[in-house]
């Protein structure tokens, strides 16, 4: 039985050429590679963690995991493994909390295994992948309806400084299953300060009771090269989880900022030619690395569906973080500061929101039949109502027709009914959508273009009597646009 980073040392070298920042220069060496793990001895007998980051003829660039603070280069023995940074896999991960290399936080044992994987993963051969379906259920309605995930997904939160990103995803961890599947979550929290760590461990105590959660939490005082394989453990046991074992596994990794800050810190120890904001220029095949590790695999039940949150700097979405993540993900969540302002919880912008494999995991068999339509129906008049509150900034809502004013009506039932929702409140997928059908209801029937007659027969909220021009105009809605949910 071995734990995370266990290994035998086959050859040892007495004395490094430098230290830079976290990095260690070794020189004089053979036989070394990239990724292969090493340990530093220091003169006082503490044996720390490293990991090669480059090789150049008889020099090694290592990062010191736990940082090189104390470190002097000549008195240190530095022993190279020949094989790399690994962790045992099985269900002894489920149920605690975990630093971001591995090790238990919550006073338990360490978690030993007969079987170790690299962290790095193995990529999945693209012609073995199967098409993301079926969804997951967070119990938040405004994402259930309108963003719905889709197992097998990779569908990231985009934040700013102030937002609560945390708490959503929280939140999440806490409520989200795939109905009747066996089901699991994992959460990699990088660069926490120790309140949010000690709130997170909180609010997922019950969940990780029940062996369903497990929690890896990296802090800002920590060594900013254990930031850089943090997600990487956490889907190194997800892939396990899913692929090996059948389990449908749902990967947060909270926050991604502070992830490619980690980055672009020790690439700008090793000296490397900067790119766009300092960012290194191989940060898109990076984030790559970490976010392809999700999918599903044909003839196998299981799948790792990945929630990766980013913090925009200054809400800038062209920043290279969240542009960089947009052209790999499908799709994205944005939280809106306007909305944060108003008390709306969550503050989702759902027009600059989407999930583009909504279809995959909506619908008859998977939600509700009228799911996609009235999703469509949503969104469509939101953007109708952003352009009635514009002219009515003009000339007064005064001026206005009365399904303008109606346009009113339904952005602010959209707010207050289906997107308002308290931080530890979980609603069903029946519940989320019949507060859609009340928040639509708000217009008329001859407003619902995208949304079948049989639907609406079903579902609109009629609030006046028969006979009226609005109950007699049930019957003229139009059958045709089945919605582009």
């Amino acid at each position: 039985m071995t734990g995370p980073g266990e290994f035998t040392i086959p050859v040892e070298y007495q004395g490094a050429h430098s230290v830079e920042g976290p990095l260690l220069v070794v020189d004089k060496v053979a036989d070394v590679g990239w990724d292969e793990m090493a340990t530093v001895r220091l003169a006082s007998g503490e044996v720390r963690q490293a990991l090669v980051l480059e090789v150049h003829e008889d020099l090694a660039i290592v990062e010191v995991l736990q940082g090189t603070s104390g470190l002097d280069p000549r008195e240190v023995t530095v022993g190279f493994t020949g094989k790399p940074f690994e962790i045992p896999v099985g269900e002894g991960w489920m149920g605690r909390a975990w630093s971001g290399l591995g090790e238990p936080l919550d006073g338990g044992p360490p978690m030993l295994g007969a079987e170790m994987r690299p962290v790095a993963g193995s990529p999945l051969n693209p012609t073995l992948r199967d098409v993301p379906r079926d969804p997951i259920v967070t119990g938040i309605s405004v994402i259930d309806a309108l963003t719905t995930f889709v197992r097998g997904q990779k569908l990231p939160i985009f934040s700013s400084a102030g937002l609560p990103h945390l708490e959503l995803v929280t939140q999440i961890a806490a409520q989200a299953t795939a109905p009747g599947e066996p089901f699991r979550v994992i959460v990699a929290a990088m660069g926490l300060t120790h309140v949010d760590a000690a709130a997170i461990r909180r609010a997922l105590e019950k969940r990780s009771a029940t062996g369903e959660l497990a929690l890896f939490l990296d802090t800002a005082d920590d060594p900013v090269v254990q930031r850089i394989l943090t997600p990487r453990v956490a889907l190194t046991v997800a892939e396990h989880l899913a692929f090996d074992r059948g389990e449908h596994v749902l990967v947060l990794l909270a926050d991604m900022t502070s992830y490619c800050e980690a980055v672009r810190e020790v690439s700008a120890a090793r000296g490397e030619i900067p790119g766009r904001r300092a960012y290194p220029g191989y940060l898109y095949s990076d984030l790559a690395s970490i976010y392809e590790r999700c999918g599903r695999i044909r003839d196998r039940p299981g799948s790792v569906t990945l929630l990766p949150v980013l913090t925009m700097p200054a809400g800038d979405i062209t920043h290279p973080v969240p542009d960089l993540t947009g052209y790999i993900t499908e799709g994205q969540i944005v939280l809106s500061a306007e909305l944060a302002g108003q008390g709306i919880y969550p503050p989702v912008d759902v027009l600059g929101s989407l999930s583009r494999l909504m279809r995959k995991g909506t619908g008859e068999g998977l939600t509700r039949a009228d799911h996609p339509a009235i999703a469509a129906q949503l969104v469509a008049a939101l953007a109708q109502a952003g352009q009635v509150r514009d002219i009515a900034e003009l000339v007064g809502v005064a001026a206005l027709t009365d399904t303008d004013r109606r346009y009113l009506d339904f952005a602010d039932a959209f707010r207050t009914v289906l997107v308002s929702q308290g931080v530890d409140e979980s609603r069903s997928i029946e519940e989320s959508l019949e507060r859609a059908w009340k928040v639509v209801s708000v217009l008329p029937q001859r407003e619902l273009t995208m949304v079948p007659t049989e639907y609406i027969e079903r579902y609109y909220v009629s609030s006046e009597p028969a006979g009226t021009e609005q109950g007699a105009s049930r019957n003229a809605a139009p059958a045709s646009g089945e919605g582009n949910g």
